[in-house]
């Protein structure tokens, strides 16, 4: 074996490494985009939020508290759940094909597109954090950083399976969109991320009982708390973890199966 063979031999690591940076530096050159996207979540913090306030009559600090979290959760529900029609871009461009033929670990094209999603989710996170900071925002530091790593992961679990809905779709673009949408809204709203469910019917309770994404809101809720211990952030980082795992089985699947 020539030291050429080695070193153009497939490494899960290596290649997963040079998805990565790959991936990022689009990301690095139009930062204007990342900031772009944080454009919902900011209409529903400024629109949403008073009302909620209002509603309540309790202190602002108190009710973005609560909202808050639910608010950087649905970033990673919908950055991350839309990533997967950049990888449709590349299929109808035909770049994809090119670096399916590259010496590549097959997986390393899905975990390093999926790894790529934890700097916008952290970044994003962090200024929305700042921008409620005036307003009575407070959150628990230890709470804030192991919450930014818990939406990390839930981010990869969700990137990954967006990307595996892309390979699924291929050059269907309606398709893709139709099933993410389909099932982002849902989700969505049995999370009792922007309004509370307590007064929701029963089947409506039930159903949120087994959503994933209204355990991570809840976790996200009392990490920023500081409530650390509370059971709801163990239920947040199964589910999180759950997702995490099951979107990157499928998505190595897949995209072994496109090759």
């Amino acid at each position: 074996m020539t030291i050429t063979d080695t070193l153009v031999r497939p490494n899960l690591a290596r290649d997963t490494r040079n998805v990565l940076s790959r991936e990022l530096k689009p990301v690095l050159r139009d930062p204007f985009t990342l900031i772009f996207s944080l454009l919902q979540p900011l209409v529903f913090l400024g629109l949403f939020a008073p009302l909620l306030i209002g509603d309540s009559g309790r202190p602002a600090g108190e009710t973005l508290a609560w909202f808050v979290p639910g608010v950087l959760v649905m970033i990673v529900l919908f950055g991350t759940g839309s990533t997967g029609s950049n990888l449709q871009y590349e299929m109808m461009t035909g770049s994809h094909e090119r670096t399916l033929v590259a010496p590549l670990a097959r997986s390393s094209l899905l975990v390093g597109r999926a790894l790529k999603e934890i700097a916008p989710i952290v970044v994003q996170a962090l200024i929305i954090v700042l921008i409620a900071w005036p307003f009575g925002f407070a959150a628990d530091i230890p709470g804030l950083l192991i919450g930014l790593a818990l939406l990390a992961v839930f981010g990869v679990g969700l990137g990954s399976l967006s990307y595996s809905l892309a390979l699924a779709t291929k050059d269907r673009e309606w398709l893709f969109w139709g099933v993410q949408q389909s099932l982002i809204f849902p989700l969505l709203i049995l999370s009792g991320m922007l309004l509370p469910l307590d007064a929701a019917p029963d089947w409506m309770r039930v159903v949120a009982s087994v959503n994933p994404v209204n355990w991570v809101v809840q976790a996200e809720r009392a990490l920023f708390a500081g409530d650390l211990g509370d059971i709801t952030v163990l239920w947040g980082w199964v589910s999180a973890l759950a997702v995490a795992v099951v979107g990157l089985v499928v998505g190595v699947r897949a995209i072994r199966r496109s090759s």
